[in-house]
C-alpha cells in the first residue's frame, strides 16, 4: 500500500506547469474509436485513468504508439470487437462514454457498468434517453450496458436533457457524429472540457454547433479522418495548485491554463484574500494575509465546479468566521469531512450543506483518501497543518493528478511516497 507523508506548515513558492483535462482527456480517447486514420493527441495527462483507457483501446485492437511524454498516436481503424473487458472498464467512471462510441462506430456496445469514486447514485437515464431517441435498444444487465441500434447507423434525434448531466452530453454527442441526420441536445453541459470533445471530433471531419451553449447541434457525418489535437489545460488541477497556495501561504505562479476556466474559482478566492494577477496563459496566486469567511455553492459550469468542492472546504476550514458549503450536484460529496476532523477541523454536514467554522490551524492526523477530490483536499490540508500527515489510500489521487508530489516538493513542500505492506491499511476497490 502507498501513503503520502507530508511535513506541513511550509508556504509554497515557485512555478508549477498544469497537465492535460482528465475530464477532456476520458472522453477524447474512446471518442478516437469513431476516427479512420491515426489520431496523434498531445498534451495527455500521465494519470491512471487514461493508463485504463489505453489498455481498454489496446485490448479492443487499437495500435497506440508513445510519441513523447505528453503525444500518443492512436490507430483504431482495425477495431472490430464491441465487448468491454470487465475488469478494466469496473475500475473507472468515464468508461461509459465507450458506449457512444462503439454504439456511433459499429451500432452495438457492450460495456461494464462505470466504477470510479464513490459520489451517491450516478444514474445512466440520460444516457438511454438520448440512445434510445436515435434508435438504439439499451439494457443493463448483468453488470453491462447492452446497446443495439435497430440499424447499423444512429439516426438523428432531438433530446432534451432532464438534467444537465455533463457525461450524458459528451457521450450522446459522440453516438451522434456518425449519426444519419441531425441530433439536437437541448438543456445541453457546457463544461470546457464539452467543447474540447467537440473541438477533437471536429477536428476529424466531425459537424458540431453550439458546443459551450445549452444547445449544441451535431450534423452526421459519412466518416471522420485522423488528425492533431491538443488537449486542454485541467481547470481543477488549477484551482487544487490556487487553493493549495490559499491554504498553506506562499506565492506561486500556475502556468499552461486559460484563465477564464477559472473565474470561478479566482473569484471566490479572491473573496477570501488570496491575491491573484492574471498573467496571459498564466496566474500568479499569492496569500500572506488571514482568509476570510465565505459561502460556496457548487453548480454546473459557469459556476462553482463540484470537483473542487473538497478543496475549497480545506481552505474554508482555516478561514476566519462560519461559511457555508453547498453542494449542488452530487449526493455523497462530504465523506471526507470526518477525516478533515481529525485534522481539528470544525465542520458539520447535513444532507448537501456543510457548515465550517474556521479554526487557527489544524495539526496533522493519518487520514484516508475515499475519493479522487477529497484526496486532493487532504493534501492541501497536510501542507497547511502543523505536523504529519499521513494519506492513504493514495491511488485514487493518483486517478486525475499528474506527479503531484514531485509538483508539490518543487514548489517547496515535504512530502514522501511510502509503500507498506502494512494489513492496517485499507485498500477499497475504485
Amino acid at each position: 500500500m502507498t501513503k503520502y507523508i507530508i511535513h506541513g506548515g511550509k508556504p509554497l513558492h515557485g512555478e508549477v506547469e498544469i497537465s492535460g483535462a482528465k475530464n477532456a482527456a476520458v472522453a477524447i480517447l474512446p471518442a478516437t474509436l469513431l476516427v479512420d486514420g491515426v489520431c496523434r493527441i498531445e498534451n495527455v495527462p500521465q494519470i491512471s485513468d487514461v493508463s485504463l483507457l489505453l489498455s481498454i483501446l489496446k485490448d479492443l485492437g487499437a495500435e497506440i504508439r508513445t510519441v513523447d511524454r505528453t503525444t500518443l498516436d492512436i490507430d483504431c481503424s482495425k477495431v472490430r470487437k464491441q465487448h468491454v473487458a470487465y475488469d478494466l472498464a469496473r475500475q473507472i467512471r468515464a468508461s461509459y462514454y465507450l458506449v457512444g462510441s462503439l454504439l456511433g462506430r459499429f451500432g452495438k456496445a457492450e460495456v461494464p457498468m462505470p466504477g470510479g469514486c464513490d459520489l451517491g447514485t450516478r444514474p445512466i437515464d440520460q444516457h438511454e434517453k438520448g440512445f434510445s431517441a436515435m434508435g438504439a435498444e439499451v439494457q443493463v444487465q448483468n453488470g453491462y450496458i447492452l446497446a443495439n441500434s435497430r440499424s447499423n447507423r444512429l439516426e438523428g434525434a432531438h433530446i432534451y436533457l432532464d438534467v444537465v448531466s455533463v457525461g450524458a452530453t459528451m457521450n450522446i454527442m459522440i453516438a451522434a457524429v456518425l449519426a444519419d441526420g441531425m441530433t439536437i441536445i437541448e438543456n445541453a453541459a457546457k463544461e470546457p472540457h464539452i467543447v474540447d470533445l467537440a473541438n477533437f471530433l471536429n477536428s476529424m471531419g466531425a459537424n458540431i454547433m453550439g458546443a459551450g451553449t445549452d444547445i449544441i447541434k451535431i450534423r452526421g457525418v459519412k466518416s471522420l479522418s485522423g488528425g492533431f489535437y491538443s488537449i486542454i489545460p485541467d481547470q481543477i488541477e488549477a484551482g487544487t495548485y490556487m487553493a493549495a497556495v490559499s491554504a498553506a501561504g506562499g506565492e506561486v505562479r500556475i502556468k499552461n491554463i486559460i484563465p477564464k476556466h477559472l473565474d470561478c474559482i479566482t473569484a471566490k478566492l479572491v473573496e477570501m484574500g488570496v491575491e491573484i494577477t492574471e498573467e496571459g496563459d498564466s496566474l500568479l496566486v499569492k496569500r500572506d494575509g488571514p482568509l476570510t469567511k465565505t459561502n460556496v455553492k457548487t453548480l454546473p459550469y459557469p459556476g462553482f465546479p463540484t470537483d473542487m468542492q473538497p478543496q475549497i472546504a480545506a481552505v474554508l476550514c482555516l478561514a476566519q468566521g462560519t461559511s457555508i458549503l453547498t453542494e449542488g450536484v452530487w449526493d455523497n460529496r462530504y465523506r471526507y469531512a470526518d477525516e478533515f476532523r481529525r485534522m481539528g477541523a470544525n465542520i458539520q454536514v447535513d444532507g448537501k450543506i456543510a457548515v465550517i467554522e474556521g479554526v487557527s490551524k489544524l495539526t496533522g492526523a493519518p487520514v484516508s483518501a475515499c475519493d479522487l477530490r477529497a484526496g486532493a483536499g487532504m493534501i492541501i490540508a497536510g501542507l497547511a497543518a502543523s505536523g504529519i500527515t499521513e494519506i492513504d489510500q493514495v491511488y485514487h489521487i493518483e486517478r486525475g493528478y499528474e506527479d503531484i508530489v514531485t509538483k508539490l516538493n518543487h514548489l517547496g513542500a515535504d512530502i514522501r511516497v511510502e509503500t507498506t505492506a502494512d494489513d492496517d491499511w485499507h485498500v477499497s476497490a475504485g
